[in-house]
């Protein structure tokens, strides 16, 4: 099953302000998502709702909605800053 990827202004304003060679690399991840939306190594997050996957140094947060297969994008950067609200 394809699910539907939905990405937030919030994150594409993020993602686009990466250096080009990580905004390739998370750009490749996030479009991963669509045939596989819980790849190996992704983590359910215990403070939020959400789930995150690592790209090198940095984090992409997404919802999964099985229901209707869609995933949005919530928020993408790097590890120390992603998190914070």
């Amino acid at each position: 099953m394809i699910y539907k990827l939905i990405i937030r202004r919030k994150a594409q304003k993020q993602l686009s302000k990466l250096p080009p060679r990580e905004y390739k690399k998370v750009k490749t991840k996030i479009y991963e998502l669509a045939e596989n939306p819980r790849p190996f190594g992704s983590k359910q997050l215990k403070d939020r709702n959400g789930t995150r996957i690592r790209v090198g140094n940095y984090r992409v947060i997404y919802d999964i909605f099985d229901d209707t297969l869609t995933i949005l994008v919530i928020s993408i950067g790097h590890r120390k800053k992603v998190y914070i609200k």
